[in-house]
């Protein structure tokens, strides 16, 4: 650790009371959550029961799983794309130059651990992809520089922004959806039609949402962390920093295109300049959609990476995390089309409907989809299952639905603090337990619960993000760790 850090573990010092509820949480999570696909299946079961307790022929229900299965197709594609491109400008060498200056800033253990769950939350205002990234090497490089900071604490500092604003901001799986006219399933489009962004990210009323939970949650990360601690990285056996894996030089004549920079800069910059031409044409407000949010963060890649072979081996590196996705995408469209052509959307929607009016249902919406994220705890798959009739109770109450969509973003987010789902690109760089960071989630869970109610709703009635939960220890491997940096 660069000689920085020399402090020697004995006893861990004692956690708080919200502390250990965090760790008893996490303990139950890691001994009892099964694997997020088996969650997908579970869900699939109860629907398709549910549609048979409503009247459905059994003939019927097979038909709408068939029919919707394949339905998300290009939603869980632009899904995937996401995480592969977060995780390709993270690791390309100049964003790992501004990490390693970033982490000479802080001089403090509270100071850095705040400072963490800053960027952490900015970044995922940009991606969440890049935030997992970008925060677990930056706290790698800080825990080299700054002496008795706790590793449990600074580590849930960088997964803050996962699970608080992300949504909120423009990598938000929901608002993306709903504006890209693509991305909807038809069913869906019947109900909501296409919610442009400036309905639901960019209203003031969101960016004012975000603003109040990154200001929260850094006064929570400042004074929940111990000032001294002797549960530094080394007492986790992290010894080393990060090596940065080279190019390997080139060996044979067909390697040479894969190392010119021409073509790398060539092809970066057509994508850029077809960037600047729908901006112009469409307007900064409309121009952001999904395919236009994953074309510009892989033409970035590209050029931060330089050579195409660099760009390629870091895509390599990022597929892995997008398995999840892949396998359990298909099988909530099967959900999905059982819910919205069976009477399962009506009966939903008119429950709440019943149950809430135009002022309290944003609430219910936020208190839904908390619980409901303990046992789906992906945006964008879960915002398919409730879409349907939560945006058809809105339209029966003349709820803005833009704003029901952001209400959405608030409270689904809130549950990855608590659930270690959307942990395992951060645990793999940082070396440690899922257990060992969700005990200092507890309090900024309690600060930003869902039963606060999010900024003021628009006052207008104007009706229009996978992996397996980790479970056990992680990697036994402390040290000379390496990740795809590559120049």
């Amino acid at each position: 650790m660069n000689g920085a850090n020399t402090v020697t573990a004995r006893e861990p010092d004692s956690p708080g009371g919200l502390a250990r509820l965090g760790m008893a949480l996490a303990d139950w999570s890691e001994r009892w959550f099964p694997d997020a696909f088996v969650f997908a299946l579970v869900a699939l079961l109860l629907v398709f029961l549910g549609g048979l307790l409503l009247g459905t022929a059994l003939r019927d229900l097979v038909k709408y799983f068939g029919d919707g299965f394949w339905s998300l197709i290009p939603f869980t594609m632009q899904m995937a794309i996401i995480i592969v491109g977060g995780y390709v400008v993270a690791t390309s060498p100049p964003v790992h130059r501004l990490i390693r200056w970033l982490a000479r800033i802080p001089r403090t253990p509270r100071g850095a651990v705040a400072f963490v769950a800053f960027f952490s939350m900015a970044t995922s205002m940009v991606s969440w992809g890049l935030s997992l990234i970008f925060s677990a090497i930056l706290v790698r490089e800080i825990v080299r520089n700054v002496r008795q900071i706790d590793y449990r604490a600074i580590g849930a500092a960088a997964y803050l922004g996962t699970s608080s604003v992300w949504a909120l901001g423009l990598s938000s799986s929901a608002a993306l959806m709903m504006a890209t006219p693509s991305s909807i399933p038809p069913a869906l489009v019947k109900i909501s039609g296409v919610i442009p962004l400036s309905q639901t990210i960019y209203t003031w009323q969101s960016l004012a949402t975000a603003a109040v939970l990154i200001l929260s949650a850094c006064v929570v990360a400042y004074l929940s962390a111990p000032a001294h601690s002797v549960k530094t990285a080394e007492s986790f056996g992290v010894i080393e920093g990060l090596a940065i894996e080279k190019l390997e030089p080139r060996r044979t004549p067909a390697e040479w295109l894969e190392y010119a920079p021409a073509l790398s800069l060539v092809v970066g910059a057509m994508g850029l300049a077809y960037l600047a031409r729908v901006l112009a044409e469409r307007g900064p407000l409309a121009a952001l959609d999904l395919n236009t949010y994953n074309l510009l963060f892989l033409m970035l890649g590209l050029l931060l990476h330089w050579r195409p072979r660099s760009f390629t081996r870091a895509v390599h590196g990022a597929v892995p995390a997008t398995a999840g996705v892949l396998i359990q995408f298909p099988f909530y469209g099967g959900i999905f089309g059982i819910i919205t052509m069976s009477p399962i959307s009506h009966a939903l929607a008119h429950f709440f409907v019943r149950v809430s009016s135009h002022g309290t249902y944003p609430v219910l919406v936020a208190t839904y989809s908390a619980i409901l994220g303990m046992f789906v705890p992906s945006g964008g798959s879960k915002w398919i299952i409730e879409a349907p009739y939560v945006l058809q109770a809105a339209k029966d109450l003349h709820v803005n639905l833009g704003w029901i969509v952001q209400t959405y973003n608030v409270a689904e987010a809130l549950p990855n603090l608590v659930n270690p789902f959307w942990m395992l690109p951060l645990l793999g760089i940082l070396k440690v337990r899922a257990r060992d960071l969700v005990g200092y989630g507890t309090p900024s869970w309690s600060s930003s619960s869902p039963g606060s109610s999010p900024a003021p709703s628009p006052t207008s009635r104007r009706c229009c993000h996978s992996r397996p939960v980790l479970v056990g220890n992680a990697s036994k491997h402390r040290h000379g760790d390496v990740i795809p940096l590559l120049s």
